[in-house]
């Protein structure tokens, strides 16, 4: 027991600090939208088998060797029609979000880049590939860092100043801080609402992300089973979290993905839920970086 032991389980506890969002609303609502198509495993990139992973189907094996076009095709549909009919939703109700763009996937579609940092949203990294980087040497994620700030500030004009990899190494962290023009991480589930952390003896703000109000479950077992089970979800979340906010405002993030809820019966639950969103007052609909900024105003770091 005189090991420090390296988690944190007690937080903010029964006193989080009282927040003040812009215009005094009662909750910062962060849309984030994953692009991933095109950067998920595939032999066609040097993988050793096929992307299995939120893929529609739940279960499906990976195919050592060979290429799973059925798969290839799902992903396409996101890239093709899902991220464009998600975009019209946005464009129309002139809301905002964040995107988690993996690197690869937006170097194959620079259209999608131009397109989202013309309509304002927040181009942020999803890493350089769409797969697990626990086991990757720290060498090749470095150079998988360098080459996602490469692209995203070819593209977008600027390099990314949020960073969530979901599946991230013991590295990663570390070698965020050592690149040096990260801002925010979200690699972290375990709050409502953002927190600071030291990395190497140097602060990095969490701004933490969420995977129950999340469209990956369309994809999972169980998991949501119509457009229906996410939108009452999602209200259900928004209105618990918009009733602590008259005296204790926190933040709530909704997680989409293009070959997910770009499909006609999700999007239009997704419609539902933001304006459902947009009926209330006191709401403050925010790219994460604009959370992130905020939060170190007003709650800088302190040892």
């Amino acid at each position: 027991m005189n090991t420090p032991y390296p988690r944190d389980l007690v937080g903010y506890g029964a006193n989080p600090p009282q927040v003040t969002w812009p215009n005094g609303a009662r909750i910062a609502v962060s849309f984030v939208l994953n692009y991933e198509e095109g950067g998920e495993r595939t032999i066609l990139d040097g993988d050793a088998e096929s992307e299995s992973y939120l893929a529609e189907m739940y279960g499906l094996p990976s195919l050592v060797g060979r290429r799973n076009q059925f798969v290839e095709d799902i992903f396409e549909y996101g890239s093709r029609a899902g991220f464009w009919r998600i975009m019209r939703l946005f464009s129309e109700r002139n809301i905002p979000f964040t995107s988690w763009a993996v690197g690869l996937a937006l170097k194959r579609n620079p259209e999608a880049a131009a397109a989202m940092i013309e309509a304002g949203h927040e181009v942020a990294s999803h890493h350089w590939r769409w797969f697990d980087y626990a086991d990757v040497p720290e060498e090749v994620e470095r150079e998988h860092i360098r080459l996602t700030i490469d692209t995203i500030k070819e593209l977008c004009g600027a390099p990314p100043l949020g960073w969530y990899t979901g599946r991230y190494s013991e590295n990663t962290l570390r070698l965020l801080k050592e690149e040096g023009s990260t801002v925010y991480a979200s690699e972290f589930y375990n709050d409502d609402l953002p927190y600071w952390i030291t990395v190497e003896n140097d602060p990095l703000l969490i701004v933490p992300y969420a995977l129950d109000t999340n469209d990956f479950k369309f994809a999972l077992a169980p998991g949501w089973m119509s457009g229906d089970d996410f939108t009452h979800y999602l209200k259900a979340a928004f209105d618990n979290l918009y009733r602590e906010g008259a005296t204790s405002p926190k933040m709530m993030s909704i997680g989409l993905h293009c070959r997910l809820s770009g499909r006609p019966g999700r999007a239009e639950a997704l419609a539902k839920f933001m304006d459902y969103v947009l009926e209330h007052d006191n709401v403050w609909i925010a790219r994460r970086v604009e959370i992130a900024r905020h939060w170190m105003a007003h709650h800088p770091f302190t040892r």
